[in-house]
This record gives structure tokens, C-alpha cells and sequence, in this order.
């Protein structure tokens, strides 16, 4: 499982560089049922990949000028306090309605995904006024802090549908956004959830590799085949989840975690 688990963690770099999201989707379901990690301690260990290996991808795409400051600015404080507030939301609830709400929000994304119909050349949205812009931010952090999801996958449309943005400005601002939401909800976490760290750091490195190769090949693939594939695989990831929920982590029971997995952290 280790191999796997490992290979899979390339594979999740490379889905953010070349999208801009979804790492987190796969994170946490491999931390949960191939490592047998806790959903409580899957959350903040997947902000940690997630947030590192988006911070590689910034890093290049703002080389390449595909990183939007106005959308960022008007996304990135309200996606802060959102994250805080799904924090605080998740140390008070159980590990089951998380992965409920997990498997929810990917059949959600993957609709919103497959209803982007817009073609790489198209002519930008309509921009949005910005207190539209910061309440989709507060609502993509608040699922960043709930159940450690960068949000690449809802940021992607939302900043292309709301900000006007062209797809690969919008893969590139959204790794902005997720280092911002990943950090902030992580803060939340710590002193409160135990954390494998070597295993963090392990995931972190192979999941670097892929950001490097995803980033790399943006700009010679279509990006519309793309969102379609990736929302099919968003469905079918949510439909497994919510077929086997907290039975598959079971499998594997995880070391046990503070006391935040049962009771409110005061």
C-alpha cells in the first residue's frame, strides 16, 4: 500500500499543476483508505500537501504571467476567514458527515465542471462585482478548513465564470488562492489533530515532482478535455466515497487522535 500510496502522491501534483486543483480530492481519500489515516488527521495533513506543492505551482505559473492579483485580492481574505470557520466547524462534528459532505462536494464540482462549456478561446465572463467574488471565497474556504480540500476545483470555474479570467489565468491564481485557504485552515488544526509529519513530508516531496511536470505541459494541452475527464473522475470518486465511507478507513484504523475526534475543542 505504501507504493501505491506513494504513486498516487505524484499523481496528485500533477493534477494541481496542470488544473489548479483537485490534489486535495485525491489526498484525502488516499490518506484515509491507502494509508488508513484518521479522517481528523487526513484534513491537515492533506492542507500541508496541498499548500506546499500549490506554492511549487505558483511559483512557475507567476513566471509565466498566469497568476491574476485583482482576483486573488477580492478570493483571498474572505477564503482566510472561511477556512478558520471550517475549521472550527470540523473539530465539532464526527469524521463520517466530513466524508459525507467530502463525497457531496465532489459530485457538486464535477457537475459545475461538466456545465463549463466555454472552450479555451472563448471570450472571458462577465467580471462580477467583488462582494460576489468574496462570499464565493468565504464559502470555498470554509470547505478548505471542513474537509481539506485546497478548493482548486471550485476556485478554476468560479474564477473563470465570476472573474472573467481565461482558464489558465484561472489555474494559476487558484494556486494562489489554496496556499492562502491551506495555510490559514492548517493554524486551526494545530495542537489540536496529531499529524504523521514523515509521512506528510514523503507525500510533499513526490507531490513537488508532479507540480513540476503538471505546470510544465499547461501549455500544451487542452484544457477543456481536461475538465471534462477530470469531472468524470470527480463523480466517480464521490460515488465511491459515499459507498464506503468511515466502513474503508476502518480497515485500516490510524493511531488514535486528541480528543477533538469525540468531543468540541473549547
Amino acid at each position: 500500500m505504501t507504493v501505491l500510496g506513494y504513486g498516487l502522491a505524484l499523481l496528485i501534483g500533477v493534477v494541481l499543476g496542470l488544473l489548479g486543483g483537485g490534489g486535495a480530492i485525491l489526498t484525502v481519500p488516499v490518506l484515509v483508505y491507502v494509508f488508513g489515516t484518521g479522517m481528523k488527521q487526513a484534513v491537515p495533513m492533506s492542507l500541508v500537501v496541498v499548500g506546499l506543492a500549490s506554492l511549487l505551482g505558483v511559483l512557475r505559473h507567476r513566471r509565466g504571467g498566469r497568476v491574476n492579483l485583482r482576483a486573488a485580492a477580492a478570493f483571498g481574505p474572505p477564503a482566510m476567514a472561511g477556512a478558520l470557520l471550517g475549521t472550527w466547524a470540523a473539530l465539532r462534528v464526527t469524521g463520517a458527515l466530513q466524508l459525507t459532505v467530502f463525497a457531496v462536494v465532489l459530485i457538486a464540482a464535477a457537475a459545475l465542471m461538466l456545465r463549463d462549456r466555454r472552450e479555451d478561446g472563448a471570450p472571458p465572463a462577465r467580471r462580477r462585482p467583488l462582494p460576489v467574488l468574496g462570499l464565493m471565497g468565504l464559502a470555498v474556504g470554509f470547505l478548505t478548513g471542513f474537509i481539506g480540500v485546497g478548493g482548486g476545483f471550485m476556485y478554476v470555474p468560479a474564477l473563470t465564470l465570476l472573474a472573467g479570467l481565461d482558464m489558465k489565468s484561472a489555474v494559476g491564481t487558484s494556486l494562489a488562492l489554496i496556499v492562502l485557504s491551506c495555510a490559514t485552515g492548517l493554524a486551526g488544526y494545530l495542537g489540536r489533530v496529531t499529524i504523521d509529519w514523515p509521512l506528510v513530508a514523503g507525500f510533499t516531496a513526490l507531490a513537488f515532482a508532479g507540480v513540476a511536470v503538471g505546470s510544465a505541459l499547461v501549455p500544451r494541452v487542452s484544457q477543456q478535455a481536461l475538465r471534462r475527464g477530470f469531472a468524470v473522475f470527480l463523480l466517480l470518486m464521490g460515488a465511491f466515497v459515499l459507498v464506503r465511507g468511515e466502513a474503508g478507513a476502518r480497515e485500516r484504523p490510524a493511531a488514535p487522535a486528541p480528543s477533538a475526534e469525540q468531543a468540541p475543542v473549547g
